[in-house]
Formats: C-alpha cells, sequence, structure tokens
C-alpha cells in the first residue's frame, strides 16, 4: 500500500471534448470545459491548472502548467451510454455494453402511466422529457390543486416525478417513488433510476427545487471496486450522490450533500480524520444546475467556487494521501438541447509526496481509476471487472 487514503472527486459533467463516436450520440463538436473557457471573460481555475488540466483541453486565456504538479491523462468512455450511472459504474470496474432505456421521445409507455396511476391514486401529468425547474412552471400549479403527479424524464435513463413538500409531503413522494422502482424493474420499462423531486413554493416563479432529492437506482449488475475494498475491510467514504449511483453497495458510509460547494466541505472535514481507504465525491451541481440548464457563466462560477476549495482540501492532503479529479461523462452548456454529452473525460493525479509529474498516455477507458485505486490497496479487482492500473506510472 503506497497511499494510506485516496479522495476521488468526480467533478459530474465536466468533459474535455468529444469522443470519437459523439456523432452516434448527436454531440459531435461537443467540449464542456473548452465552450466554458471561451465564453468566460478572466476564468479563473489556478488550481486545476496547476494540476494539469489546461493540458488537456484548450482553454482561452488560460496557458497550461510549464510545470504542472501532478500527472494528467484523457479518458475515454469504453461503455455504450452517457449517462451517470454507466460513467461512474465504468469508472469502477463495470464494462456497459448494454445502454439503459431512455424515454426522450416518445415519454413512458401508456401501459407503464396507468399502472402507475392504479397503484398511486393520483393522475399523471407531463410523460415528456423536460427541464425540471421548466416543468415545474409549467405543471407545478396543476399538480398542487389538483392532486395530481409529475412524471418526466429527459435524455437520461431516468423516470423522474415531481412532489410539493408541503401539500404532498416528502414521504408520499418517496412511496411513489418506490412503486414507479418496482415497475420499471421490467425489463420494456427498465430505466437507470427513478428520482425523487421534491420542491417548494405554490406559484409559479416561485417553485424551487430542494435538497431533498433521491434517487432509486439500479443495484451494479456486477461487483466493483468498492465491494472489493469493502470485502478487505478499507473504510469506502461517498459523498454526494454515489450512494445512489451504487444504490449503496460497497460502502461503509455515506454522507449527503446540500450541493457541491457542500460536498467539497464535507471532503476537505473528512480529510481531517483518521482512515484507511478511499473517499468517493460526486459534486453533481455542475451537471444539474448548469449543464443541464445550459447555464454557462454558472457553470464557470461553480467550477470557480469548486477551485477555491480545491486548494484548500489539497492543503490538508498529507504524503500519505492521493487525490484523483475525473468527471464521467460530458454537458456542454453551450450545445443544443438539455442532455449530457458523449466526452472524454480528464484524470488528474496528485499528492504531496509525488517526485515526479506530467503527461500520462490517453486510456481506452474510466476504469483507469477503479483499477489505480485498487492497486494501491493491494486489492484483487473483482471478476469481469475492466480497467489497468496507473499507479505504477505515478512516481
Amino acid at each position: 500500500m503506497r497511499y494510506k487514503r485516496i479522495f476521488t472527486v468526480v467533478i459530474d459533467s465536466l468533459g474535455i471534448g468529444a469522443m470519437p463516436d459523439a456523432d452516434e450520440y448527436g454531440d459531435a463538436g461537443a467540449n464542456t470545459l473548452g465552450h466554458i473557457a471561451e465564453k468566460r471573460e478572466n476564468f479563473q481555475i489556478p488550481n486545476l491548472v496547476r494540476l494539469g488540466l489546461a493540458d488537456l483541453c484548450t482553454l482561452r486565456g488560460i496557458d497550461p502548467a510549464k510545470h504542472p504538479i501532478g500527472y494528467h491523462a484523457c479518458l475515454y468512455e469504453r461503455s455504450r451510454g452517457k449517462d451517470t450511472m454507466t460513467g461512474h459504474w465504468e469508472m469502477m470496474g463495470l464494462h456497459v455494453t448494454t445502454p439503459f432505456r431512455t424515454f426522450t421521445e416518445t415519454g413512458f409507455p401508456r401501459e407503464l402511466i396507468r399502472e402507475l396511476e392504479e397503484r398511486t391514486g393520483r393522475k399523471v401529468i407531463g410523460n415528456k422529457s423536460a427541464s425540471g425547474t421548466e416543468i415545474l412552471d409549467e405543471l407545478g400549479e396543476e399538480e398542487i390543486k389538483n392532486g395530481s403527479l409529475i412524471v418526466y424524464t429527459s435524455a437520461d435513463s431516468v423516470l423522474q416525478i415531481c412532489g410539493n413538500e408541503e401539500t404532498m409531503g416528502l414521504e408520499n413522494l418517496y412511496r411513489y417513488c418506490e412503486i414507479a422502482r418496482s415497475l420499471t424493474m421490467r425489463d420494456e420499462w427498465k430505466v437507470g433510476r427513478v428520482i425523487a423531486r421534491p420542491y417548494t413554493g405554490r406559484k409559479k416563479g416561485e417553485f424551487k427545487r430542494t435538497a431533498n432529492r433521491h434517487d432509486y437506482a439500479l443495484k451494479p449488475f456486477g461487483k466493483t471496486v468498492l465491494d472489493a475494498l469493502k470485502e478487505q475491510g478499507l473504510t469506502v467514504i461517498s459523498v454526494g450522490k454515489i450512494f445512489d449511483i451504487f444504490d449503496g453497495q460497497g460502502l461503509t458510509e455515506s454522507n449527503k450533500s446540500q450541493s457541491s460547494v457542500h460536498g467539497m466541505e464535507q471532503t476537505i472535514e473528512i480529510a481531517a480524520r483518521d482512515f484507511t481507504g478511499l473517499c468517493f465525491t460526486n459534486l453533481v451541481d455542475f451537471d444539474a444546475l448548469w449543464g443541464h440548464r445550459r447555464d454557462v457563466q454558472g457553470y464557470a462560477g461553480e467550477l470557480e467556487r469548486f477551485d477555491v476549495l480545491l486548494g484548500k482540501l489539497m492543503e490538508r492532503l498529507t504524503g500519505d494521501d492521493l487525490l484523483i479529479l475525473t468527471a464521467d461523462h460530458g454537458n456542454d452548456p453551450t450545445y443544443t438541447g438539455t442532455d449530457h454529452t458523449r466526452e472524454k473525460v480528464p484524470f488528474l493525479a496528485w499528492s504531496p509526496s509525488m517526485t515526479g509529474s506530467g503527461a500520462l498516455p490517453e486510456q481506452d477507458c474510466f476504469a483507469v481509476v477503479g483499477a489505480t485505486i485498487a492497486d494501491n490497496f493491494d486489492v484483487k479487482m473483482p471478476d469481469g471487472c475492466i480497467g489497468t492500473s496507473l499507479l505504477g506510472q505515478i512516481r
């Protein structure tokens, strides 16, 4: 074991350029980070630049680090898809060969909606692909007035249900989502996640989603690196929506975050603790608040806030720690639609004890992240997992 603790932080949706097969997904030319830099005046992400991020993606107004302090590589996704679960599952060793079902163009089948109505006792409204904030403005008042159930989807493999915390109540919303999860376990309706989307407010313009979101995810179809670590008695701490993505599998502790800033603050607090193992953090606001809403300046501002907190985390780490920064897909806020984009992602690795730095070869899967973690702790990768460790190239 070289490092006692590894902190892996997923900057959710921070793609760095279109994958070679991006045109198959309608994403030719996408570049989340590059296009943000083009639109942001005086873009300030000095800690990310020091780690080598500008060496992986051309950033207007920002020169690559002359002497990066960490190692950097570009990761290509091997799995089919561009959603959160596919990206994270591959990161921890699973190769997803069949994309999860999506209902973007048609909405959910009438048979599914009818059964959901019968079992919840509420009339479903919506049933289309939509932005979460826009559908609240469109249908929130109707839901409150008539006791309806707003159901919608996106380009992700998700069924989302909105519920007003004051009029529907969180427990009822969660119960309806559990019903939807049981229905969507059928092969013809199977989606990756059912998501509870609670909100407050009583009229258009005042609706606001709350931090009480809950994801009902499929369990990974096989053991991941997280399982392998836990089985060897190592600590596996999650921050943010990691628990939802893996349905709690392979974790020893879970911490729910109210925002990406809060998630980083939690990670910094965890870094003050003594443990041996992994802290796995997902920062969802980049994706949920800014990417899907096509808010370039909001995304850029979130990156700048993250960079400040990244500096604080780096100050807290010791020579026994390894920091890995990466992403799970792209979500180019300058692109058409409101979807994820099929992109390469960064791999940035740093420890105060490193004596080397620089570029690593491009990698053909996200799973090098999990493989590197497993290698560090001398843990055998589960059967069927993909990925080759980069630990031997990090000095």
